[in-house]
This record gives C-alpha cells, structure tokens and sequence, in this order.
C-alpha cells in the first residue's frame, strides 16, 4: 500500500525530472551558451544570437513536447481505466489514424503548417465521432463493442494514409513519412497544446475517485453510486480530445500513452489522484528527453522521435512484462 508521503515524494522527483529535461532541451545544440549570454538576458538586454536561438527554437519545441507527452501519458490513463485494458493507448479508438489521413491530405494539397494542423484536427474529431456514433448504435455501449469499432476504424484509416503515400509525389513523401512517424520540429507553438493538457487535467481530475471505483468493474461502480454512462462518455471525449491535440502538434507519437501509465501505477499505485498528475509529468519528461536525443544524437540530421521513443519504449516494455509476469 502506498501512502501519501510516498506518493508526494514521486510526484516532487517527477517534477524535477521535467524540469532536468527541460533545462537539458535548453541546452543541448550545436550552439552553445555561455554564462554572460544568460546573464544578460536575465537583465534584460538585447538577446544575442545563442539566446535567440533558446528563445525561439529549443524552448516552444521543448515546451511542445511536454505537452504532448504529457496529453498522450493522460490519454493512455483515461482509455485504460475506460476499457479496463492494460494495453489500450490513446491510439487504440482510430483518432491517430484520422489525424493522419488529415494531415497527409493536407502536405499532398500544399498547404502549409496551419492547413496541416487544422486537417489533421479535423480528421482526428472526424474519428472520433465516427468511432463514438458506430459503437453506440443502438444505445448499447460496451467496452468490447467501442474497442473493435475503433480497431476496424483504425484500419480503415491505414488503409486510406497507404493510399495516400502510394500516391504522392517524391518531393513530399520524406515530409509525409516524418509526420506519420512523429516530428516535433514542425510544432509552431506550443500554446494551444499546452491549453489543452491543463484543460483536460483539470477536468478528469474531480472524478478521479469515480475513475477509482469504474477500475474495480461497472457493476462495483454502480452499486457505489457512479454515474457510469456519463462518466465513460466524458472519459471517452476527455482521452479522445487530449489524443487529438497531441497528434495534431506532432504526429504519430508510440509507446508514451501505453508505457508511462504502467510505470507510474508500478510505482505509485492505481490511484487515479495521484495517477493522472504524476503521468502527466512523466509522459512530458520522456517526450521532452526522447526529443532532445532525437535532434542531437545524430546532428546535424534529426531523427523523429516516434521512431526513438518506439526503440527505447519496446524493450523497456518487455522488461516490464517480464518482471510483472504478465499482469498489468
């Protein structure tokens, strides 16, 4: 059993490690900054190129990335907790794959990045009421019934963005592929990811002790006086919504809404009130710190970071399977 001084103590290192990851996003670059160049900032006086550089490249991109790593980490919380299902991410419900077929048809138009991130919005909720409207049908709404329609949706979008890379022209397939692979270096600003996390935190957070009592069982949830249907459906949006933001911001980002829940709940339990803050935290630090080794690892050149999220995230994940014998 954990208790209250435990669970502060993780959310207190959480923090600091967003903010070492942060301060490492800063600083990590071809172009270093020295101490005066700090200290002049800090006064107030015009900014030199080094600090222009922080101020205008590595801190919205890096502020971005906590915001996506943070939104899919909470995503990935919610749809476990909804589905009761230790593998279910923010992408299990097809709301990647809307957003994808968005933000390809966009490059293949040649818009530019506000059409790519307003398409891929608009793909992305397009999934979402389609997944919404299909698995309701009758009225019904189970969780076996809403996890095969976003399954058969997914599909569905994967088929349409093959279609698509099929035919597009080789000048815009390189862009293509690093959207679908997950690329922060195209995220233009960070503010409206940003808004969105603090958003969907704030309102998930009052019914934390319901989300509790829904991971027991419906049956349990209801007996102890739950509002199941509505909480499931304000679940559903809240992770769905959070999904979508992330995506449009970034792209296809794996393995940091299935594997950060299950760290966190290793280490502080399945309270949902401690759960959701401390995987926000954590899913903002690794993206911030995957992106970091992302865009230096290699440099000049950038790997995107979907790409090294998925290699960091698979054997991790495994050793996790191994030492918990399977169970979530």
């Amino acid at each position: 059993m954990f208790n209250h001084r435990h669970a502060l103590l993780i959310l207190i290192s959480l923090l600091g490690l967003a903010g070492l990851s942060l301060g490492g996003s800063l600083l990590a670059g071809s172009i270093q900054v020295s101490l005066e160049d700090w200290l002049a900032l800090l006064r107030g006086e015009a900014p030199s190129m080094a600090t222009q550089v922080i101020l205008e490249l590595r801190l919205p991109r890096a502020l971005a990335g906590f915001a996506c790593g943070g939104l899919l980490a909470l995503a990935g919380a919610l749809m476990q907790v909804l589905l009761r299902n230790p593998l279910a991410d923010p992408y299990v419900l097809g709301i990647s794959g809307g957003a994808g077929v968005g933000a390809l048809g966009a490059i293949l138009l040649g818009l530019g990045s506000l059409g790519i991130d307003a398409l891929a919005f608009c793909g992305a909720l397009g999934a979402l009421f389609l997944v919404f409207g299909l698995a309701r049908g009758d009225g019904s709404w189970t969780q076996t019934r809403l996890l095969l329609t976003g399954v058969i949706v997914s599909a569905g979008c994967g088929a349409l963005i093959a279609l698509m890379l099929s035919l597009a022209p080789e000048a815009k397939l390189r862009g293509m592929l690093f959207w679908l692979m997950g690329d922060l270096s195209q995220a233009a600003t960070p503010w409206g990811a940003l808004l969105f996390l603090g958003a969907a935190l704030l309102l998930s957070l009052p019914f934390a002790r319901e989300l509790n009592l829904l991971s027991r069982g419906q049956e349990t949830a209801q007996t102890l006086g739950v509002a199941v249907g509505r909480l499931r459906l304000l679940i559903y949006f809240i992770a769905a919504l959070a999904t979508a933001a992330a995506v449009t911001t970034a792209g296809s980002i794996g393995f940091i809404g299935l594997l950060v829940p299950h760290l966190v709940r290793l280490a502080m339990g399945n309270d949902q009130r401690l759960l959701l803050p401390a995987s926000v935290l954590a899913g903002g630090a690794l993206l911030m710190g995957a992106d970091t080794l992302a865009r230096t690892i290699i440099a000049p050149e950038q790997l995107p970071v979907g790409v090294l999220t998925a290699l960091l995230g698979v054997p991790l994940f495994l050793f996790l399977l191994s030492r918990t014998g399977g169970r979530p």
